[in-house]
């Protein structure tokens, strides 16, 4: 086999999206991102660390409903994302569905979304999870759900950790609609293929969410900085 026979990594295939369908959602994240701007004074770090094309998974800290739009928002490529199967009912679930959603059910080992989930990555997108399983009830990360760190290692594709900071202000869980606020987002140094594959599950969700937490450290301090100055 040469090596223009041989086949391409996951994590370095372009992304396979069609050019109207980045048009499309392209648009949507647009007027999106200056609602998100004007009415929410939303800000991002790290977008340059982003690949820019191959398999990528995403995993954020979970906040309010706004959370799978807020991740993507500054992103250069279309990103698929999880969502709770009850959401796809009516208009709202043909929009999500539209822009990359795909539904898992929550509570349970979903295998189907797994599937799902890993061959996405293998066609070369990104995808976004949040391995809570569900919004947080403050602005703490609670814990990473059993199996996160396992359909991380066998993608075999970059793991991005995201912090999302401000969002349970803006849309705290139990409210029926969005309040005022400011919010943040931070992006930090992917971990490689090689690096997730040596560490085993309890190892790899305990790294997770430390860089996560991390940089959803950063962000409180950098909110806090904004406000007294």
């Amino acid at each position: 086999m040469t090596r223009r026979d041989q086949p391409v990594p996951s994590h370095r295939r372009r992304d396979p999206v069609g050019l109207l369908y980045r048009a499309y959602w392209r648009a949507w994240q647009q007027a999106f991102f200056w609602t998100m701007t004007l009415g929410y004074r939303y800000r991002c770090w790290g977008r340059r660390l982003v690949p820019k094309e191959g398999g990528l998974l995403l995993v954020s800290n979970h906040q309010s409903f706004f959370d799978p739009f807020l991740a993507t928002l500054p992103l250069p490529r279309h990103c698929s994302y999880l969502a709770r199967d009850t959401l796809f009912r009516g208009p709202f679930g043909a929009i999500i569905r539209s822009l990359g959603a795909f539904p898992v059910r929550r509570g349970q080992a979903d295998i189907s979304a797994i599937k799902e989930t890993l061959r996405r990555l293998r066609d070369g997108r990104a995808v976004l999870i949040f391995p809570e399983g569900t919004r947080s009830r403050s602005a703490r990360m609670g814990p990473i759900q059993p199996g996160v760190a396992m359909m991380a290692r066998k993608a075999a594709v970059p793991v991005m950790p995201v912090a999302i900071c401000g969002a349970s202000d803006a849309w705290p869980r139990g409210s029926l609609l969005p309040r005022g606020g400011e919010i943040h987002v931070k992006f930090g140094p992917p971990m490689q293929p090689g690096e997730v594959a040596d560490m085993d599950d309890a190892a790899l969700a305990s790294e997770l969410q430390s860089r996560i937490t991390a940089l959803m450290a950063d962000l409180a301090a950098l909110r806090d900085h904004r406000r007294r100055y």
